[in-house]
């Protein structure tokens, strides 16, 4: 669009009077007239007329339709700058001796519109300190020309006249201001609304050396503040007349308490030990909970134990490991008991509760005898169950944090003979109290009921002398008790259970029948360290020997279905809980043997040595993490890791090859057992 103005004269003169600030007067007219634009005569040069407005239409416009113009045309408007290239820019990195991109840096796409360099300073600034002593020096120096010029002078108007030669400090008028230029009024100075100016609060620099008692001085302090505070809330007991006036403080003093053995310290204390222990093995820690051995991908039928953590005490170095039991709750929490094989050299035993979050004991108790056996309440996991070398059982509250049991066996209440070599809770809905079942080498078993006061004893059945030659008269057959060392009671038939016998016999038998054996199974020649009942296959059961044998059973029949040959006495075996067809057996050369008959029905699919010159003496499995712990005859207890190829669980399958739901886990795994008996042929052994 172009502007063509029809005469230049005409504007010019416009511009000279607004220039000259000339008031051009405006025509009034009552009725609008139409007004037609014509050109100017030389008469008129003195009158404003408006520019003509003239459309010239380009030659490179381009032509377009009413739809092209009637449609709309989206643009999206970015802050992004156009000039920026987006491509990036490349520049050589003397240090890598290469060209890289350069990366966007913040400024790129910004434009700075207005910029203005401020004039403030800071009070305490070099350049605002320089600026006040000039303008203070040349305020004086003014002074002192204005001085000496008004005694040369000496009268006012010429003092006034010096002034205003000089420059008078007065402000000059605003005439954009309405005071100054019309009221003619003085302007008061703002109030200042900020803070008041108050005289500074004293400050003083102190500094003092703490030391661990005045630490200790100022926490016992607040402990004291808190109980006085605490005790017109809390209720006390009853108390004397005497002790009525006492201070609370005083009696808290009398019962042994202090700020440094309250629970809350020691629930903190146990928190900081856990976390040193886990920063100093974050190794053992990682392996625990991301470790698989890579190499089972490439070797079937074999697999390896991964040593995690050794667990021990300075207390019980020169003691021996005689039972191992995993918490039913708590995963990581299991119990360790202390005592002595040998009867020569007896001595205290000792009950250590560990966790895998440390390797020290979280709780610690100490018996008079050596501890042989001890076992978990599964509805009730504080309560543990102790039977001692010397007949005695004891069971022991391990939330309250007391060292001594609440209930223990006496001679008055009932005790065995001999020692107790297994202990083992009865599930709470088969009995109004809480019981359990005991077995010793004095030929019987037992059962405990937990009383109000007391242990109640009550003898379930005396183990009877089996002669195994059967034409044998009955003049030659010995008399008394076989001495139990084992037994275990079936899932399933809650009241059947085997004994395992210093003989080598397996007996079965039932709480109905106490006063006969309801089946003897023979297969082994030493004593029978331990049998256990299949978890998921209520017939089978599986024992270990001092004969170096472990044997595999079917309580339908005598004798037994698999025997595996370890070189060495067995001291522990226990059922995987996680398949039916895997074991795990240690051996008094220190060795662990791992068994898969899923895999292989004639070997280990893993054989590994975890203890140097020493007895492993029992093996448990974990409930829910693949942990196996292994204790020693030295009071050490070594946790290890299991393979991928250790703890297959061996699912079935649909026909689409989908696994079975985890309901019918059980059911899976039951008959993953009734194939494997499918295919053994029981044979009687020749003696």
């Amino acid at each position: 669009m172009v502007l063509d103005r029809s005469s230049k004269k005409g504007h010019k003169n416009t511009r000279n009077n607004v220039a000259n600030n000339v008031a051009i007067p405006k025509r009034k007219s009552k009725k609008k007239k139409e007004v037609s634009i014509q050109p100017l005569k030389e008469d008129d040069t003195e009158v404003y007329q408006e520019p003509v407005k003239r459309i010239v239409k380009p030659d490179n416009q381009l032509v377009l339709t009413d739809a092209k113009l009637q449609e709309e045309v989206t643009r999206v408007l970015t802050g992004d700058d156009p000039n920026v290239p987006s491509n990036g820019i490349s520049k050589f990195n003397f240090k890598d001796q290469c060209f890289k991109l350069d990366p966007p840096g913040q400024s790129d796409h910004m434009a700075i519109h207005f910029s203005m360099e401020g004039t403030s300073l800071y009070i305490d600034s070099p350049d605002y300190i320089a600026q006040k002593e000039w303008q203070e020096k040349k305020s004086e120096e003014d002074a002192v020309e204005r001085k000496s010029r008004q005694q040369e002078v000496g009268t006012d108007e010429d003092c006034a006249k010096l002034n205003s030669a000089l420059g008078s400090t007065e402000v000059a008028k605003n005439q954009f201001n309405f005071s100054d230029r019309a009221a003619q009024t003085f302007n008061n100075a703002l109030r200042c609304c900020g803070v008041m100016k108050t005289e500074p609060p004293p400050v003083a620099q102190y500094s003092e050396t703490v030391s661990q008692y005045q630490i200790y001085d100022s926490y016992v302090k607040d402990y004291e503040i808190s109980l006085l505070g605490d005790y017109n809330d809390r209720k006390k007991k009853i108390l004397n007349f005497d002790d009525s006036t006492c201070n609370p403080l005083e009696q808290d003093a009398k019962i042994g308490k202090d700020a440094l053995h309250t629970k809350n310290m020691e629930r903190s204390l146990k928190v900081l030990e856990r976390l040193a222990n886990q920063n100093a093995q974050d190794d053992v820690f990682q392996d625990f909970k991301y470790w698989e051995d890579a190499s089972d991908q490439y070797r079937e039928g074999e697999g390896s134990l991964l040593p995690l953590w050794r667990f021990s005490t300075e207390r019980t170095k020169r003691k021996q490991v005689t039972a191992i039991c995993w918490n039913p709750r708590y995963s990581d929490l299991f119990a360790v008991a202390y005592g002595s094989y040998d009867f020569m050299r007896q001595g205290s035993g000792m009950v250590c509760c560990f966790t895998l979050k440390n390797t020290y004991p979280e709780y610690l108790f100490a018996t008079e005898s050596g501890v042989m056996s001890l076992d978990f309440h599964p509805q009730h996991p504080s309560l543990l169950a102790v039977g001692c070398y010397d007949g005695s059982v004891m069971v022991y509250n391990v939330s309250n944090g007391s060292v001594k049991p609440i209930y223990s066996s006496s001679v008055k209440t009932g005790k065995h003979k001999d020692t107790v070599w297994q202990v083992h809770w009865q599930s709470e809905s088969m009995g109004k109290e809480l019981n359990f079942y005991s077995i010793s080498s004095d030929g019987c078993v037992a059962n405990w009921s937990m009383s109000k006061n007391e242990l109640k004893m009550e003898l379930v059945m005396q183990l009877k002398l089996v002669n195994r030659i059967k034409d044998e008269p009955e003049e030659f057959n010995l008399g008394g008790l076989a001495s139990g060392c084992c037994f275990d009671f079936n899932q399933s038939l809650v009241h059947l259970f085997i004994v395992g016998t210093e003989e080598g016999n397996i007996h079965q038998c039932s709480l109905a029948y106490s006063g006969q054996y309801l089946e003897t199974y023979e297969g082994h020649h030493m004593t029978v360290y331990t049998v256990k009942w299949n978890p998921f296959h209520d017939r089978v059961f599986i024992s270990c020997s001092a004969d170096w044998t472990v044997k595999i059973w079917d309580r339908n029949f005598k004798y037994p279905l698999m025997s595996f040959d370890l070189d060495n006495a067995v001291g522990d075996v226990c059922w995987s809980p996680y398949s039916s067809t895997v074991f795990s057996a240690v051996t008094s050369d220190g060795k662990v043997h791992v068994f898969d008959l899923a895999e292989n029905k004639h070997e280990p699919l893993c054989q590994q040595k975890v203890a140097k010159r020493a007895k492993s003496t029992n093996v448990c499995f974990n409930h829910q993490d693949p942990i196996l712990i292994v204790g020693d005859d030295r009071g050490g207890v070594n946790s290890l890791k299991l393979s991928p190829n250790l703890r297959k669980a061996h699912l079935l399958t649909d026909n689409t090859g989908k696994l079975i739901p985890d309901t019918e886990t059980r059911v899976a795994q039951r008959n993953n057992m009734e194939k494997l008996l499918e295919t053994i042929d029981v044979k009687r052994p020749a003696f």
